[in-house]
């Protein structure tokens, strides 16, 4: 037996093992040694971590990608064009301008429709004193003088579409009209700007304040340092309401695009004047008015038999030439006011709550009373200054002034003047032209001439309107 030695198998026991106090870490390493015996497991993490990975890989790509394109179109309008790249003024009529996010509260666009010598630039003045409205005299002006000698109606479209642009503060449809190789336009070079109280007042030019009620002295704005228009396109961006006053568009209708159209809330105020008043004021005013009475007197029907101007067998002057002219024009004139009152009398849909019409006798026989109905319309809150204002410049001690001055006077006697200035042959060719218009609005007919003259008998009604 002794012989025989039996070989126990050598049992190791490792250290970790004989000290209770490693039980954990032992567990932990084996824990480590099962995944790492499993692959598949660290294959499943690994992919996870990939398509994460991935993903915001694929998101940054995209961000980047957007706003590269977003780079793009902002830039690629004025790379298209290099020239008006090249100038100092450039258009804000591209896609940005069309698209451009909307206000939270449209402004309130306003059009004064009227024609000449109907008491307009005094009209006009009401709200270019108040200092919430931005205001702007006669712009179609620079159409007319550049399409010169097209007739009137020719002229509508293009008048029209100024005023979409210039009621979205687009000014930049000025350089249309410019003469080619002139310089760019400044805030000095629209029309009637020298009077206008947002070019000559802060921020543009420190001549006057516009909160302070007052006429603007021509020659004093004059002296205001141009500015560009796109500094008065940002001014205008500033006011909740724009006014235009123009003479150039004869009907309402023409304004209809506009008045469709969602994004402007256009009103329309029709200011008119007797006839044989607007008549007799553009026989005063006929040097001044040349160019716009041929305007005018080419629309005419060539198909209509007229009355006789003047009375048989009295013998022509250069003067019956320019009163025919000045008379003349007011058949168009009253055609196409006529055309507004049949509209006005049963508006349609985009017309209704957006018309309102104002008799100037009205106006200046009551200026407090009239212009609070007008500002009302026009969603404005009128103020002492300005019914003073409006008070002062129909009560002077005057008869009249200079045509196109704005000053103050009897307006109630400048109102019938025609009636005693006026032959009766002038009145009577007036009202075979605007007895339609006449009727409407509630001016009376006359009879004789001492009828005319007999200023104790009034010649208004009341208006159908």
């Amino acid at each position: 037996m002794r012989g025989k030695q039996y070989h126990q198998p050598l049992k190791l026991t490792a250290p970790w093992e004989k000290d209770a106090g490693f039980g954990r870490k032992l567990k932990t390493y084996r824990n480590h040694t099962k995944i790492i015996a499993q692959p598949g497991i660290v294959m499943k993490v690994l992919r996870r971590k990939r398509i994460v990975l991935f993903m915001a890989y694929f998101l940054l790509l995209v961000l980047t990608m957007l706003n590269l394109a977003n780079y793009k179109w902002t830039k690629e309008p004025q790379q298209c064009n290099h020239q008006m790249r090249s100038t100092t003024y450039q258009s804000r009529s591209d896609i940005r301008f069309l698209y451009r996010p909307s206000l939270a509260k449209k402004r309130q666009l306003i059009y004064v429709l009227t024609t000449w010598r109907s008491g307009s630039s005094f009209f006009g003045e009401l709200f270019n004193q108040n200092p919430e409205v931005f205001f702007l005299y006669e712009p179609m002006w620079h159409i007319w003088q550049k399409l010169y000698p097209g007739d009137a109606v020719s002229l509508q479209g293009a008048a029209r579409d100024m005023l979409s642009s210039l009621y979205r503060c687009d000014l930049s449809v000025f350089q249309l009209y410019n003469s080619p190789g002139g310089k760019n336009f400044t805030s000095l070079g629209l029309f009637g700007a020298t009077l206008n109280k947002v070019v000559c007042s802060y921020p543009l030019c420190s001549a006057y304040r516009k909160e302070v009620v007052g006429m603007v002295d021509d020659k004093v704005c004059k002296k205001c340092p141009p500015q560009s228009l796109r500094l008065l396109e940002e001014e205008c961006l500033k006011y909740n309401t724009i006014v235009i006053k123009g003479v150039r568009i004869l009907d309402v209708n023409v304004l209809a695009p506009l008045m469709e159209d969602p994004s402007l809330d256009l009103k329309v105020i029709h200011l008119v004047r007797d006839p044989r008043a607007v008549a007799n004021s553009r026989i005063k005013s006929r040097h001044g008015l040349i160019r716009e009475n041929l305007q005018v007197v080419r629309s005419r029907d060539p198909k209509l038999r007229r009355i006789p101007f003047v009375d048989p067998g009295h013998k022509a002057n250069k003067k019956d030439g320019s009163d025919y002219h000045s008379i003349g024009a007011m058949e168009v004139i009253c055609d196409r006011t006529s055309r507004t009152l049949r509209t006005a009398l049963n508006p349609p849909s985009w017309l209704k709550g957006k018309y309102m019409a104002v008799r100037y006798e009205d106006l200046v026989e009551n200026p407090v009373k009239t212009l609070r109905n007008i500002y009302r319309f026009a969603n404005l809150t009128t103020n002492h200054d300005i019914e003073s204002f409006a008070l002062n410049m129909t009560s002077g001690s005057s008869s009249s002034s200079k045509p196109f001055i704005v000053s103050s006077r009897n307006a109630t006697q400048a109102a019938s003047a025609w009636r005693t200035v006026l032959s009766i042959q002038q009145i009577k060719q007036v009202e075979d032209y605007c007895h339609h218009a006449m009727s409407v609005l509630g001016y009376e007919r006359v009879r004789t001439a001492g009828e005319a003259k007999d200023l104790s008998k009034s010649l208004l009604t009341h208006s159908k309107l």
